[in-house]
């Protein structure tokens, strides 16, 4: 068997890795060969070669590194949807733009998605127009929590109060310019968990 290069191994042992990290699993010889520039069968000598050595650990099938081992069951996809509307009501779009990966040591269990904050309600709370907000799914909230609240098909992101003396819900917008929004009723989406957000 020829000697193989070690420039390929580490470049296999890359895309492994970035395969890994955007799709939560191994990518098969076929999707290693294309996106290293080799054969197929030159794909998998490679593999079995590095499992020898130690660089990566191969079965046939899965394949995994360090890096991937660290990754595993750490990191939590994410789908990144629409706007999500931080002044009126606004109709929400569920169009997933991609996913994303976020580690679960910073951002908690759960299942999450992100909403991309339009308008100007959220300010005061550190949400601003273009921000992107982590929500964890979820269908209920404590008082003072900022949720993504449905009202007649319409989300919007307040913050969360219940109002039992008269019966209704207080969405307050964190905007000393704007007044808060009164409902009987309403359907939580989930709670805003974080702020990602570009530092000018």
């Amino acid at each position: 068997m020829r000697s193989k290069s070690i420039e390929t191994m580490n470049k296999i042992k890359e895309y492994i890795e970035r395969y890994y990290l955007d799709h939560y699993q191994s990518p098969s010889t076929a999707r290693i060969a294309e996106g290293v520039g080799i054969g197929r069968s030159t794909a998998y000598k490679y593999l079995v070669e590095m499992n020898e050595r130690g660089m990566i650990s191969y079965d046939g099938k899965n394949i995994s590194t360090d890096i991937i081992e660290q990754s595993s069951h750490k990191l939590i996809r994410a789908a990144v949807l629409g706007n999500i509307s931080c002044g009126l009501p606004n109709l929400a779009e569920e169009n997933i733009e991609e996913y994303v990966s976020l580690p679960e040591s910073l951002f908690g269990s759960g299942e999450f998605y992100i909403l991309r904050a339009s308008g100007e309600s959220m300010i005061e709370a550190g949400i601003n127009d273009g921000d992107l907000v982590v929500i964890r799914k979820q269908s209920c909230a404590e008082d003072g929590e900022i949720v993504v609240a449905l009202v007649d098909d319409e989300a919007t992101l307040k913050r969360f109060y219940k109002d039992d003396e008269h019966k209704r819900i207080i969405l307050h917008p964190e905007n000393r310019t704007m007044n808060d929004i009164y409902v009987d009723n309403c359907i939580l989406q989930g709670v805003a968990v974080k702020v990602i957000k570009d530092l000018r």
